[in-house]
């Protein structure tokens, strides 16, 4: 007879994966218990800088009103965990129990719901460990860096009925809540032209040389933090500095095109570009890391007969921070700043163009949109769009109603543009979308990740 530990580990799905069929029952029971006056007990997975510095400060915000409590953290490094203790007891007055890896929380029971901030890659992996444990998850961007691991994500939400919320936080924002509504009411015209930038000039910028100096293998579990990529001896760099090494992290297109390219998604009501052409390379900052400094990609979106559609412009550098971020929309009317939160007939068609082709002028009338502005120093484009975003999920979760503001569905189609982006780098191939097997496509054949 199977131990319930034995019963567990036949549940393991993928490298680094733990996926608990009878967890998933207990879980949904005890979901589908709660009331409006039950507190739901979130755990943490992965104590990164990004979730103390926002994310955990976005759920405690609302916890008193909508009736949550942090109660626990999963880390496989020893320090983290030893951090998160101090942590939440000294800013607030919180006892966590902590966790060497998830497994050992799922096993647990203590928790109902899991804010998910890990390595990029994982991201996908650790969500599919959530909802198949029950849980409902807050999971961040970008939600997968290959097309195995987005499939596989999809498919579990899908199939789990868990409250999922994608950290694609503009979808909560109200600039661009009134930007979305503005386009799809017709009066900006059919998009022909985006633009979108995000500079820095930061040379610690995803590095952080005290920490690696204080990372120690005996101390983490360097297997589990591969989960699906190929083994490669340890280096601590690889652990705490992954967004410069890919197959761990994509970089620009996975840390930044994320957000970016998900807005156009959701204006356009498009789930991928038709094809992507993209370059960069490492120009600047050369301390070892394998992911572009600098970075450019060009993408064609629209219906599959091609018979209408627009380009997008992408461009991110870490060499020069002029020009910040930047999301501009062109219409044959005009422009949306999405930096200025304003709508105007900059660049439409005036008078004295149209008449000689015997139409009429077209100028979009001049109005501002509300006012929440994304910070280049920041690394997720605002505190207030977090915690907007972070309520929304909370809400639905206490509601049980599935459709968040970015759903599952909206992280696999940023991370499909994302993704052909880093192809057609990495290959300098034209890069398209197979629908019928969600595949992305190399110079016509299928792109294989772990090559490059």
């Amino acid at each position: 007879m199977q131990t319930r530990r034995e019963f567990l580990k036949t549940g393991v799905i993928g490298a680094g994966g733990i996926l608990l069929g009878g967890l998933a029952a207990d879980a949904s029971l005890r979901a589908a218990a709660l009331g409006a006056s039950d507190k739901i007990r979130v755990g943490i997975i992965g104590f990164s800088d990004r979730c103390r510095s926002s994310l955990i400060p976005a759920l405690l915000s609302h916890a008193d009103a909508l009736g949550f409590e942090i109660v626990a953290v999963s880390d496989i490094w020893k320090l983290r965990r030893e951090e998160a203790e101090s942590y939440f007891l000294k800013n607030y007055n919180i006892k966590v129990k902590t966790f060497p890896n998830n497994e050992a929380l799922y096993e647990s029971g203590m928790c109902d719901a899991v804010i998910i901030s890990t390595a990029d890659f994982q991201h996908a992996i650790h969500l599919c460990e959530a909802v198949e444990a029950g849980l409902d998850a807050y999971c961040e961007k970008p939600l997968a860096e290959t097309m195995a691991d987005a499939r596989r994500v999809l498919k579990a939400v899908n199939q789990s009925g868990r409250v999922v919320q994608i950290g694609s936080q503009r979808r909560s924002a109200p600039n661009y809540q009134a930007a979305y509504e503005f386009i799809n009411s017709g009066k900006f015209g059919p998009i022909r032209m985006v633009e979108m930038s995000w500079n820095v000039n930061q040379p610690q910028r995803w590095r952080r040389p005290e920490l690696v100096a204080q990372c120690r293998e005996e101390d983490t579990d360097w297997k589990r933090f591969l989960c699906n990529r190929p083994y490669e001896p340890w280096d601590p760099r690889k652990y705490l500095e992954y967004r410069l090494f890919w197959p761990y992290s994509s970089g620009i297109p996975g840390q930044w095109m994320s957000h970016q390219i998900d807005t156009v998604h959701w204006f356009s009501g498009l789930s991928h570009p038709r094809s992507v052409a993209a370059g960069g390379g490492i120009y600047q900052w050369k301390d070892g890391r394998r992911n572009f400094d600098t970075f450019t990609a060009v993408m064609d979106y629209g219906p599959a007969d091609m018979s209408d559609g627009f380009q997008v412009l992408y461009t991110s550098r870490f060499t020069n921070s002029a020009g910040g971020v930047k999301e501009l929309y062109f219409s044959n009317g005009g422009t949306l700043n999405l930096d200025t939160n304003e709508v105007s007939a900059s660049g439409g068609l005036k008078a004295k163009d149209a008449s000689k082709m015997g139409l009429e002028a077209n100028l979009l009338e001049s109005f501002k949109l509300p006012e929440v502005k994304v910070e280049t120093a920041a690394n997720t484009g605002g505190d207030k769009m977090t915690n907007l975003h972070m309520r929304n999920w909370m809400e639905c979760v206490r509601a049980r109603k599935v459709a968040t503001n970015a759903p599952v569905l909206a992280g696999y189609n940023h991370s499909i543009a994302t993704m052909m982006a880093n192809a057609a780098a990495r290959t300098g191939m034209i890069v398209t979308f197979d629908e019928k097997r969600q595949e992305i496509l190399a110079g016509g054949k299928p792109f294989q990740p772990f090559k490059y």
